[in-house]
């Protein structure tokens, strides 16, 4: 499943510069899947859902950090735990109950990502 950050989070930023899909964006940025990712063109997000690598899309929240599904791997492929969660200060990254994801479907998203 990927990981989420929960509204507990204190905006302190430890957990963004070590997401190695650069799926982790400050509260009301916006976001593309170029971003920190090998990707151009057209990609397919959750949901069958088409779009630009370089459109540019809404904040998932304004008020404090975010993981965006579509990029989220929990870090496997690269290390042995989710990196953010391990950072984070007041344990507030953790796995998102709504989107669980085999193994095998992290590894396939890694490899999308980065081409």
């Amino acid at each position: 499943m990927a990981i989420m950050i929960t509204d507990e989070c204190i905006n302190c930023g430890a957990c963004e510069p070590e997401c190695p899909n650069n799926a982790i964006y400050e509260g009301g940025m916006d976001w593309a899947i170029e971003d920190g990712t090998s990707i151009k063109g057209k990609y397919v997000l959750e949901g069958n859902i088409t779009v630009d690598a370089s459109e540019r899309r809404a904040p998932v929240s304004d008020d404090f950090y975010y993981i965006v599904p579509d990029k989220c791997t929990e870090c496997v492929g690269f290390h042995e735990e989710p990196q953010c969660a391990a950072v984070c200060p007041v344990d507030c990254c953790v796995p998102d109950p709504d989107r669980e994801e085999t193994e095998d479907q992290l590894l396939a998203r890694k490899a999308a990502l980065h081409l």
